[in-house]
């Protein structure tokens, strides 16, 4: 206790020195006190130094706050320059580290000091000497580079490679970091003896990187993509020297991580594992500098086409990101394989079944792991093919839809659910994820869903409808998204199971029924969706399909209805006092939902109280996608984006996303699609039978009315002859029909493709902010700051 009056009773507390007094920069004795060698931990400096007292002191005597950063970011440049050799400088560089992470964010939240750091200290030259102020580093470049400097420091976060005490210390500017990746992975082959201490230096060091980069968070979201960070800019610029070495190590500590250890039970209640919190500081530091707006860079490199093979160009094509640049550079097969089973790996860990409770480690950083995976995929081409090559990417997406079914109904975890979705829309662009689908699922996972034995398509057609039956309200802009996934893999589907072919035409009838129809502008979309996917299936995979043609069968009513539908005034009316007295979107009824899996949990809403962040509005699946043609060849081409028209294949132009839009253009429609029914009675927008019309004469059902005409009198004679009543014989005889010749000619594939847009970009980053701040909590950097990029709410 003695050794914290410093902070608490003496004179010299931040309290005293909100003086208008300033203190001089050379009285050392003073400064020293705030740093001095007593051991403490980052939680202390949090309890000891209240946010209150930092804002007085910022109002209140700011030349003394100025010289205390000044000399916090000068000790850690001091401890850098040296090596940090003695147990007293490391304290030092660790206490500076702890109070500039405690203090930064109060920097941050007050526009007239964020310019601070990056102005010059008078005297603190670029080369060190007495040469001009102008040639002067501001003091945010200086932090950073003393920072990375510090985590390639031989004995204080890597291991030494000298063989005895007796020869001299290594000089920090001549080692080739390297030569000390922290861990075996991509481009390294060494997995360095692993050392506690080490490791939660290194975690030290990123939480300030973190916070220094956190500066985002203060501004509000912006939809222009120019506004880089400039901490992420000069740290992944070629000023910094580690940028290779450090990108590798973070990569690697995620990858190589595995939280199960060695098998042991229990084995993480009795050992104390040093290795997460780095884990998870290495996930954060990574995903933050990896935020970078691709739509707007024509790099080369990004689309992963037309770069060099080597990391080690000479002049590095692409963006000036190096943290980009080399992830979208890495292309040997057993990187991949690495990241990728490291990913899936560390993904699959909360599905763990264990036999005794608790007993195997849960990690909780999958949404970090999410975003990580999301920008591998998009910043780095030939990763998503490697993905998609073989069913490895089944391992990714069983925890996916793991997350989005147990999180369907909290609304705490909206943003988990876009980002599954996201990554499930970019995967099924491609027509490998399709293809993939088909292999059977045998895993059982214990999830909140029917029981059913299929493939991993029917596992996610049985997801999709427990999140659009039965999620909450605000998951409404994701059904488009939903759809589209489905709409894209059903061209290579082989064969459904009952319960997911009854699932599909559920949906189906839910979206057909009038007062949902005339409820919304958007709404008609979701039934050309469906029934794009019937006609995929039946003209493409209709050996092998025969459970769906027998559902359709069983339904053909919904498809009259919808071609019968009606459009006069009257009736349009009459559909929409239809509504249902409840609330619920979609009535559950008719879904023969069935038993649950064994062991499974139902999904849960948050619990009161939880905190959650704001996210900003996704664009549109017409902004979110475009639309590719497959060729009979299996090559796609791009279509030319057509106006805002249905197209004679009944491809609606795709729905309107949640909340305001980027431009003020059709923002009503936008806003109708809040509530399945606002529409009519907010006055803002009523269905007329001209706008019925206009999409009722598109709906795709050619096909499906002829497959109707021709099997329906076949099914019904063997009825009839047989005195059937049991389904599996009429099964049969659907899987030995065939329907060559006598459909319509076949309709091209249409995939729409994610394309990357500034809009994403945007929610990418307020949504990774959001985990963040949610996820550091000991100690809270953030908490209780001024921050702009998002609001934090209760559940």
């Amino acid at each position: 206790a003695d050794d914290w009056i410093l902070w608490n009773g003496s004179s010299t507390s931040l309290n005293t020195f909100v003086s208008p007094q300033p203190v001089e920069a050379t009285d050392d004795a003073f400064w020293d006190q705030f740093w001095a060698d007593t051991a403490t931990s980052v939680q202390d400096v949090f309890a000891l130094v209240p946010a209150a007292e930092i804002r007085a002191v910022r109002e209140e005597s700011p030349s003394n706050l100025a010289t205390l950063c000044y000399k916090a970011v000068e000790k850690l440049v001091q401890g850098a320059e040296s090596g940090c050799h003695t147990e007293k400088e490391r304290q030092i560089v660790l206490n500076c580290c702890r109070l500039l992470t405690r203090i930064l964010p109060y920097i941050f939240e007050d526009p007239d000091w964020r310019g601070f750091f990056w102005s010059t200290v008078p005297g603190a030259g670029r080369g060190g000497g007495d040469e001009d102020d102008e040639n002067a580093r501001p003091l945010a470049e200086s932090l950073l580079l003393a920072v990375t400097d510090l985590l390639f420091c031989p004995d204080f976060t890597v291991q030494s490679h000298r063989r005895s005490t007796v020869d001299t210390a290594e000089d920090i500017h001549s080692i080739d970091s390297c030569e000390y990746i922290w861990e075996a992975g991509v481009g390294f082959a060494h997995s360095p003896q692993p050392n506690y201490i080490h490791d939660l230096n290194r975690t030290e060091l990123l939480k300030l990187l973190l916070t220094c980069f956190s500066e985002a968070m203060y501004l509000p979201p912006s939809s222009d993509s120019s506004n880089t960070n400039p901490w992420v800019q000069f740290f992944c610029s070629t000023e910094n020297r580690h940028a290779l070495p450090l990108f590798t190590s973070l990569l690697n500590v995620v990858c190589a991580y595995d939280p199960v250890g060695y098998g042991i039970p229990y084995n993480h209640l009795l050992f104390s594992d040093y290795r997460e919190p780095l884990v998870e500081e290495a996930a954060q530091v990574l995903i933050v500098t990896l935020d970078y707006d691709s739509s707007t860079s024509s790099s080369p490199t990004v689309d992963g086409t037309t770069t060099g093979t080597a990391m080690d160009d000479v002049d590095p094509p692409g963006p000036d990101n190096l943290f980009v640049n080399y992830l979208s550079r890495i292309h040997r097969e057993e990187d991949f394989q690495f990241i990728l089973k490291g990913v899936a790996r560390l993904l699959s860990n909360p599905l763990v079944q264990t036999y005794l409770p608790n007993s195997a480690k849960k990690i909780q950083f999958h949404q970090e792991l999410l975003v990580l995976f999301w920008k591998l995929c998009d910043f780095n081409k030939k990763f998503l093919f490697f993905v998609l090559k073989s069913s490895d990417v089944l391992d990714i997406l069983v925890p996916i839809l793991y997350f989005l079914n147990d999180a369907r109904a909290d609304q705490s975890r909206v943003g988990l659910m876009h980002i599954g979705v996201f990554i499930l829309l970019l995967l099924s662009g491609e027509r490998n994820f399709g293809v993939r689908l088909n292999k059977p699922y045998s895993v059982r996972v214990p999830m909140d869903i029917p029981v059913f034995t299929g493939t991993h398509a029917d596992l996610l057609i049985i997801v999709f409808h427990k999140i659009i039956t039965s999620g909450h309200q605000r998951l409404q802009p994701l059904f488009d998204c939903l759809l589209t996934i489905v709409v894209n893999v059903s061209p290579y589907l082989k064969s459904l199971s009952m319960v997911a072919a009854n699932k599909l035409l559920h949906l189906l009838e839910a979206f057909s029924t009038t007062w949902f129809l005339f409820s919304a502008v958007q709404n008609h979309h979701l039934v050309f969706f469906l029934l794009e996917v019937f006609n995929n299936i039946i003209q493409y995979q209709f050996d092998g399909n025969s459970n769906l043609v027998y559902a359709v069968i069983r339904k053909r009513n919904v498809f009259h209805q919808l071609a019968n539908l009606p459009t006069d005034s009257q009736s349009i009316q009459k559909g929409l006092q239809r509504k249902k007295k409840t609330p619920e979107p979609i009535s559950r009824t008719n879904s023969q939902d069935g038993v649950s899996m064994e062991g499974s949990r139902p999904a849960a809403p948050a619990e009161p109280g939880t905190l959650k962040t704001s996210l900003v509005a996704t664009p549109g699946i017409d902004k979110l996608t475009e639309k590719s043609q497959v060729s009979e060849d299996g090559t796609m081409r791009s279509l030319e984006p057509e106006a805002s028209q249905l197209s004679p294949e009944g491809n609606p132009p795709a729905a309107l996303s949640d909340g305001e839009p980027w431009s003020g253009d059709a923002s009503h429609s936008r806003r109708d699609r809040r509530r399945l029914s606002s529409a009519s009675s907010s006055g803002q927008w009523t269905p007329t039978p001209d706008w019925v019309m206009s999409w009722k004469s598109k709906l795709p059902l050619q096909t499906i009315m002829r497959l109707l005409q021709v099997l329906v009198p076949q099914v019904e004679k063997i009825c009839i002859d047989k005195g059937l009543t049991d389904e599996s014989e009429i099964l049969k005889f659907l899987q030995h029909g065939t329907l060559v010749g006598l459909l319509p000619v076949p309709h091209p594939i249409l995939i729409r493709k994610y394309q990357a847009n500034s809009g994403t970009a945007m929610w990418f980053r307020t949504y990774m902010w959001g985990v963040i701040y949610l996820r550091n909590v000991d100690p809270p950097i953030w908490y209780d700051t001024d921050v702009k990029l998002f609001e934090i709410q209760r559940v």
